[in-house]
């Protein structure tokens, strides 16, 4: 099933836009190629994207190049066959991410931590490799990046990945132990407590996150800390719920 909108349904298929004119599979758009000045444009709504969430008090921001998002796209040699200095070469085809970093970098106080989010392997030949994903990680912290979220794929359709706990699990503990020194962040299929604990107790990873556990279970840090036999502060509205354990005496 095609997952576009025509101008009829309320959409814009002549304004979807990507590194090269490349479309993800048969079932979308396919893409216009960014312009110099747009690419220049883009960066700049990320600087002000970035100012705007500090005014607003936010304490962290996380700039997500994984998962086929623009700034993934052109990492990728498979999604970015440009021809000028944003394509081709490695330094080039990262060229797009590191200048957005450094310009929001400049921007976001530097007390203010600054996560990226990248994806560390693809699962396809001639696509972006897990050797180039240790080279940008180390790029990205001498560039003022705190923390890098560790995924994969999601940029090329049917890519062979295995896609279960146990290997991003891997993946992101590989990271962490061949760049000491930098914060990693462990990222997707994370749905119990005992979970996220293992990932940081035995050292894979310096921070979990989870997202869609939390849209399946809006109450996750409370069962996960159910999970784990640890006692959490409750809301009081939802005290009388809580599971009866060795913290609870009613």
């Amino acid at each position: 099933m095609p997952c576009t909108s025509d101008k009829k349904a309320g959409g814009w298929p002549d304004k979807v836009y990507a590194p090269s004119s490349i479309s993800f599979s048969g079932q979308f758009w396919t893409p216009q190629e960014l312009r110099l000045d747009q690419i220049e444009a883009v960066q700049k709504a990320f600087v002000s994207a970035a100012i705007r969430a500090d005014k607003a008090g936010f304490d962290v921001i996380d700039i997500h190049a994984a998962y086929g998002n623009l700034l993934n796209q052109f990492l990728s040699p498979l999604s970015n066959i440009r021809t000028d200095k944003y394509g081709g070469s490695f330094e080039n085809r990262t060229r797009m991410l590191m200048e957005t970093i450094r310009r929001v970098r400049q921007v976001w106080p530097k007390e203010k931590p600054l996560f990226v989010s990248v994806s560390a392997l693809e699962g396809a030949e001639q696509g972006w490799e897990f050797q180039e994903t240790l080279v940008l990680v180390k790029m990205l912290v001498n560039d003022g990046v705190d923390l890098c979220e560790i995924s994969q794929g999601g940029n090329i359709a049917n890519a062979e990945l295995r896609m279960d706990p146990e290997s991003r699990k891997d993946v992101v503990g590989r990271v962490k132990r061949e760049t000491p020194g930098l914060l990693v962040g462990a990222v997707g299929l994370i749905s119990n407590g005992i979970q996220a604990n293992d990932l940081l107790e035995n050292n894979f990873a310096d921070a979990v996150f989870s997202a869609r556990q939390f849209i399946r279970n809006p109450s996750f840090v409370l069962s996960a800390a159910h999970d784990l036999g640890t006692s959490i502060k409750w809301p009081k509205q939802y005290e009388c719920a809580r599971v009866k354990t060795k913290y609870c005496f009613f």
